[in-house]
């Protein structure tokens, strides 16, 4: 889409076709999804932008808001593999990435050590309250996250793309958890917070799920189209403007410095890195596909920043007591944070 050599955008036929295939399939998504979940909107649109950004997802929620079930449905309507890990304090490494298995080669009746792949070898993997798990194998999945690998044995074995992680936590039971360290809530690169049904969407729920239907769910897209999508992401313009505004409200996240204000320097123990600014960018630009626009506007960046800095902010004791929450935090810094004044510059 861009031209970086004569710094100028330029927006070519095939690029603005596969805008088109995203931006109606995203429709034809929502629609699909909508046979079987009821009133989640607003988290198949972040959920599919991760999936236009290669980014993995964390979702909270309390039990029985069809968390699974909505990965699940994402995943057949994308018409991926979905493999579901159920984390346990129990669960060992080797139970997610495979383990080298003593076997019997058939041709030379010989014994031999071979790698026999674990759940973790698909492409929309589900990690099942992944805060009941200890480090040690939170570990094991952090690496496949962020290096696309897994190792067994001192053996690296690839992991195939497209390779998304959308892992889950209930947020009021917390007794036998290990939380996660920021460290690993770094490499997500949204988190979701599922809210309660309306009323009205809760009687469709029960009136949709206590009867003899049999629902079925048609893929959307190929995954020459989700790769062409993918690409089309890193592609999309973004100006310095949009980059400024991202960066600025990372910046003001951290308290000590001087781009943070009072509010956030009393309630704020660590905010967000620069990665969170990556991500930002990154998110916009897929909402920008998804809506069908050829640039990134300021309102993608600030509707990503909710997802995309919620997760990296930690309050403090004095938010703690006083029933500020990180949500609230993120509020703040959106509302008082300006957009940095327009230059004419090329895009980046």
């Amino acid at each position: 889409m861009s031209d970086h050599a004569n710094g100028k955008i330029m927006v070519g036929d095939d690029d603005l076709e596969i805008l088109k295939q995203a931006s109606e399939g995203y429709e034809k998504l929502r629609q699909e999804i909508g046979k079987v979940i009821v009133g989640q909107d607003s988290i198949v649109r972040p959920a599919l932008a991760a999936v236009f950004c290669q980014g993995h997802t964390l979702i909270i929620g309390v039990p029985g808001l069809a968390k699974t079930l909505l990965v699940r449905t994402l995943a057949e309507s994308l018409n991926w593999m979905f493999k579901r890990i159920q984390f346990t304090p129990d669960l060992m490494p080797s139970d997610i990435i495979g383990m080298e298995l003593l076997q019997e080669n058939a041709e030379t009746g010989e014994r031999e050590m071979k790698f026999v792949r674990g759940p973790i070898f698909g492409n929309v993997i589900l990690a099942d309250e992944i805060n009941r798990t200890p480090p040690k194998t939170q570990s094991a999945l952090l690496e496949a996250m962020q290096e696309y690998t897994v190792t067994s044995m001192g053996r690296q074995h690839r992991l195939e793309k497209p390779f998304v992680v959308f892992a889950t936590q209930n947020p009021i039971e917390q007794e036998g958890t290990y939380p996660l360290p920021e460290a690993q809530l770094d490499r997500f690169m949204f988190s979701l917070w599922v809210e309660y049904p309306t009323a009205e969407q809760e009687e469709e729920i029960v009136f949709s799920t206590t009867d003899a239907r049999d629902i079925k769910v048609e893929p959307v897209f190929t995954l020459e189209q989700i790769q062409a999508f993918q690409n089309l992401v890193r592609r999309v313009p973004v100006s310095r403007h949009a980059v400024k505004y991202a960066v600025a409200l990372a910046r003001a996240t951290r308290p000590g410095s001087k781009d943070a204000d009072d509010f956030v320097n009393n309630y704020v123990s660590w905010g967000a890195g620069p990665r969170a600014g990556q991500n930002l960018v990154l998110g916009a630009k897929a909402l920008a596909v998804i809506d069908g626009q050829p640039a990134v506007s300021s309102a993608h960046v600030r509707e990503a920043a909710k997802w995309v800095l919620r997760h990296r902010i930690l309050p403090n004791y004095n938010a703690a007591g006083e029933g500020i929450r990180d949500a609230d935090i993120v509020d703040h810094v959106l509302k008082q944070t300006r957009e940095p004044s327009y230059e004419r510059s090329s895009s980046v």
